[in-house]
């Protein structure tokens, strides 16, 4: 039994490029629309281990997707940690318990992740057992820095002002939250890989709002310490990391002890193959298209100038590389597209 996703991840050859897709469980999906109704909320759907399960495999049945990803979200761990997760409608996430003050950080509930995060490592384990043995499972989570600005902000913010200003103003204790975000990260992950999880992915989906020096510091060295973590505990499981806005940190990828760098649309393969020589890349065709392209000829366009990119990048070899998103999969995505997406690139790079 060979997993192409976990082979390419590993240096190994694999049959075609393996494709999969950020958010590819969700809101585009009509089955996952009807499922969410009857269960009445997003968080009460990630806290029920079988309809997280049928979700997270939703996606696999329609698409011959190379990995399924967990169904669940960043901000669990927060809502574990006493913040009181709610999602309001036209929204998103907010906490009715956000951190506002250094009593608060020293204050945060005492957890353990094996007990109050259960209901992850239940999904996972019901998904592996019915998933194809071929296909891939991911596990997830957010990193420190991603986590904090929802915690100190309360909610989605345009401009991060309260987290830039405990950046600029109480870096200290800036420091003690994510050094236990980075913690409980890590145990997190791991209870994810000792539950079936054959790669894990950490989404830095804000680091890309800092400065250069910033990001070094408040974000990097803690995806540096979780990486290395991991890899001591589970040396053979592939951690993918993902900074949206990380063209400016290419070259800083070099140092990461990870398995791949995920790459948001804005940043072409080719150039992140010269500067990130010794991981596999992930990415990165924009989400938009999959809405705003009618026409499939246009649409194999587009994968067709990606592959041709890296494959002209990298000595004309395929290898190395995994087709994803720029981001996330959007609730306005085409499921044709989707299906032709998913079918052309297996096509088109296949060995």
């Amino acid at each position: 039994m060979t997993r192409v996703l976990v082979d390419v991840l590993q240096g190994k050859p694999s049959p075609h490029t393996p494709i999969w897709l950020m958010r590819q469980a969700g809101r585009y999906l009509p089955e996952y629309r009807k499922l969410r109704m009857q269960v009445g909320g997003f968080l009460e759907l990630c806290k029920t281990p079988e309809m997280a399960a049928e979700v997270t495999l939703q996606p696999l049945r329609r698409f011959d997707l190379d990995a399924a990803i967990v169904f669940s979200d960043i901000l669990v761990i927060p809502d574990a940690l006493g913040l009181d997760l709610y999602f309001a409608e036209g929204e998103g996430p907010n906490f009715n318990n956000p951190i506002r003050d250094e009593y608060d950080v020293n204050n945060l509930l005492d957890i353990d992740v094996q007990d109050s995060l259960q209901y992850v490592f239940d999904t996972l384990k019901l998904v592996r057992a019915e998933l194809s043995p071929e296909k891939t499972l991911i596990g997830f989570s957010g990193s420190p820095f991603t986590l904090a600005c929802y915690m100190l902000e309360g909610k989605s913010s345009r401009n991060y002002e309260i987290v830039k200003h405990w950046l600029y103003q109480k870096p200290e204790v800036l420091d003690i939250l994510l050094t236990k975000l980075s913690d409980i990260i890590t145990k997190y992950l791991s209870a994810q890989i000792i539950a079936g999880a054959d790669v894990v992915q950490i989404f830095d989906s804000w680091g890309g709002i800092l400065t250069p020096d910033a990001y070094v510091k408040y974000s990097f060295k803690y995806l540096q310490l979780i990486v290395d973590q991991l890899k001591m505990l589970h040396p053979n499981t592939p951690v993918i990391c993902f900074t949206k806005g990380c063209a400016p940190y290419l070259d800083l990828y070099n140092e990461l002890n990870c398995s791949a760098i995920g790459l948001d649309w804005t940043v072409s393969l080719s150039q992140a193959r010269k500067q990130v020589t010794n991981k596999v890349l992930q990415g990165n065709l924009d989400p938009v298209i999959l809405s705003a392209i009618t026409s499939h000829s246009k649409l194999r366009n587009e994968i067709a100038r990606i592959v041709n990119d890296y494959k002209d990048s990298n000595n004309g070899s395929l290898d190395g590389w995994v087709f994803n998103l720029g981001h996330g999969i959007l609730p306005s995505a085409n499921i044709d597209n989707v299906e032709y997406l998913v079918n052309t690139v297996h096509e088109i790079t296949s060995r």
